[in-house]
């Protein structure tokens, strides 16, 4: 272990961000606490962790305190799909208001550094675009994605006062939609419903007529942001948005998807779900000038290595079902 080592705790490691999280931090060199409750996260994202000397996991909900001896933490804890955070909205909301309160009380006593994992969500459905870090956002407070969206904009309040009120050493992210490896295969996020309707030949489903836009991030250029900013000086507490700011539309990704997975699968068109965003891209000018950071992976490569892990996963799940 190098003397610059740090003991690193990640709060929702077991996640798909989570995992890709922790190993970046054990390649670096440091000493990394895996928590997570698996209410979303897997043990099949973290088992290739297992037996690294310096990998640690704890079974814990960050809705309870918890009492362990780190340097710094990223509080990843929160489902972020919305059919994960819609099953129990109300503890959704907990996850991420008493799960912030418990973490910045840790981070208080330990005089840590903690990053928190906040979200593009907090922007609602945007009358600004693209998103800078001034825009305060339009957000339904009583709909149903309030749970996640408020529960975020809670955690980011919590996060600077206690920074004002007890100088508390803080970093917030704001995640736009990130996507790669470790995806969960039904968490209802758009490129691994695409991929996955894709790779069984079923229709792939779009809600509304598909002009709504995103902006997608490979994971690997969204873990290197957040390390990148809990590396700055305390003077950086952000917000940050970390995202890809190359905006396309919903029916222009199924394409790519189609065409990358070879698909003949069929688009259908339904409904466009309560209070989703027309519009969803960042400005990424505070990320490129304080943290260096700007996305490396282009989708055409991103989505390839998604749609291989999907592919295998579903080779995976057929040979296991096979076997039974």
């Amino acid at each position: 272990m190098s003397v610059t080592s740090k003991r690193v705790l990640v709060t929702g490691g077991a996640g798909f961000l989570g995992s890709h999280l922790c190993e970046r931090l054990l390649e670096a060199g440091d000493d990394v606490l895996c928590v997570d409750n698996y209410y979303t996260g897997r043990r099949s994202n973290v088992a290739h962790l297992m037996d690294h000397p310096r990998f640690e996991v704890m079974r814990h909900d960050v809705t309870f305190p918890l009492y362990v001896e780190v340097d710094e933490i990223y509080n990843l804890a929160c489902p972020a799909s919305p059919v994960h955070y819609q099953h129990d909205p109300v503890q959704t909301t907990k996850t991420s208001v008493h799960g912030a309160i418990n973490m910045l009380g840790l981070a208080k006593r330990l005089r840590a550094k903690i990053l928190q994992a906040s979200t593009s969500e907090v922007y609602g459905d945007p009358v600004v675009h693209p998103q800078t870090e001034s825009y305060w956002g339009n957000v339904n407070p009583i709909g149903i994605r309030s749970c996640y969206d408020e529960g975020k904009r809670c955690a980011e309040t919590l996060f600077f006062d206690y920074h004002r009120q007890n100088q508390v050493r803080i970093k917030v992210a704001r995640i736009f939609n990130t996507y790669g490896p470790r995806m969960h295969p039904n968490d209802g996020r758009v490129v691994s419903n695409f991929i996955m309707q894709a790779l069984s030949g079923q229709p792939i489903t779009i809600y509304g007529e598909g002009q709504q836009t995103r902006s997608f991030c490979f994971v690997s250029d969204q873990i290197d942001g957040l390390v990148r900013l809990m590396a700055t000086g305390d003077d950086m507490t952000g917000p940050v948005n970390i995202g890809n700011p190359v905006e396309m539309t919903i029916l222009e990704l199924a394409e790519a998807v189609i065409r990358l997975t070879g698909s003949r699968s069929k688009l259908v068109f339904e409904p466009l779900p309560s209070d989703d965003p027309v519009q969803r891209r960042p400005d990424i000018g505070l990320a490129r000038r304080a943290l260096g950071w700007e996305p490396k992976v282009d989708l055409e490569r991103g989505l390839s290595e998604t749609i291989a892990y999907f592919r295998t996963l579903r080779e995976e799940t057929t040979a296991a079902k096979a076997a039974q």
